[in-house]
């Protein structure tokens, strides 16, 4: 489906209870997520025909709503057997899950108290996030100028389409400049995560990372610090000043779409693509496939 518009592709999307055309899967122009940001949302991928940690992303769905003031009216479960189904009824076995679920139409200003929650779930084939050619030698990383907000302004801990914003403009400037992505700083000067991935280091044996105090701690992060424990590595969570980055020696990025990318620089810093990132991603590509290693399956959880 490559350069099709996502409004112009086929199958089935699941809307507020049915299952429709993925042409007839629309909101109003007057929506209250898309004027004032009242949206949540998830992404997740399946692996020969299994969503990898479903159950952990659908319940971040909920909390996030939670979090924006509002309640799902479908339940965990619901969203979980919608979301396999899907992948059957589109005839998809690897591909990416976007459920969503924003404010309606009922009123139209800040206040949106008795506007209807809509829920709906689309699936559909998406291989790799970054150029698979530039991901296997480690992307290049521009330094962003916008920063992540201060929790005590913006709900952090939601993935809340709101937060995103000043992600897309720091990729957007990143690419012009020929980078493939976008290192951003929260707003007290340390280094946070990418547009859309958080970030690991590694320095002496040894997998630093960002303390997620200002931004997700995604479940691909979690999951690759499990996978780091069980190797042996030490990981050690905590605040990274920008110029520690001259003294690492390896950087990747974690996320549901970049899964595990190596990185090969960041503005004017430079990493290898050493042996434990590439013991990472081997260990990631492993635990997400259903027939993974016991052991491994159970490091990521």
């Amino acid at each position: 489906m490559a350069g099709v518009p996502f409004d112009q592709m086929t199958g089935k999307i699941w809307c507020n209870g049915a299952f429709v055309d993925w042409s007839e899967a629309q909101l109003h122009v007057l929506s209250h997520g898309l004027h004032y940001a009242s949206c949540v949302f998830e992404g997740e991928r399946a692996y020969e025909g299994e969503i990898f940690k479903l159950r952990e992303h659908t319940e971040r769905l909920i909390e996030s709503a939670r979090i924006l003031d509002f309640a799902l009216p479908y339940s965990a479960d619901e969203i979980d057997t919608v979301c396999r189904e899907l992948l059957v009824m589109n005839n998809l076995t690897d591909a990416y899950v976007r459920p969503v679920a924003w404010r309606g139409s009922e009123m139209m200003g800040v206040s949106a108290q008795t506007n209807r929650i809509n829920v709906a779930v689309a699936v559909w084939e998406w291989p790799s996030y970054f150029n698979p050619e530039q991901r296997l030698k480690g992307i290049r990383l521009d330094i962003a100028e916008w920063r992540r907000p201060d929790p005590q302004t913006a709900p952090a801990k939601a993935k809340a389409a709101g937060l995103y914003m000043i992600c897309t403009l720091s990729k957007h400037a990143a690419e012009r400049k020929g980078y493939a992505d976008a290192l951003m700083f929260d707003w007290r000067g340390r280094v946070a995560e990418a547009t859309g991935a958080n970030i690991f280091f590694v320095k002496d044996g040894k997998l630093h990372t960002p303390d997620p105090d200002a931004f997700l701690d995604g479940i691909t992060r979690q999951t690759v610090v499990g996978l780091a424990k069980a190797r042996g590595f030490e990981v050690i969570e905590r605040a990274i000043q920008p110029d520690e980055m001259a003294d690492f020696e390896q950087a990747f990025l974690t996320g549901t779409a970049a899964e595990v990318t190596p990185i090969s620089e960041i503005g004017p810093f430079r990493f290898e693509v050493g042996e434990i990132t590439k013991t990472l991603m081997d260990d990631y590509s492993a635990a997400v496939r259903p027939q993974a290693p016991a052991a491994k399956i159970a490091a990521a959880r």
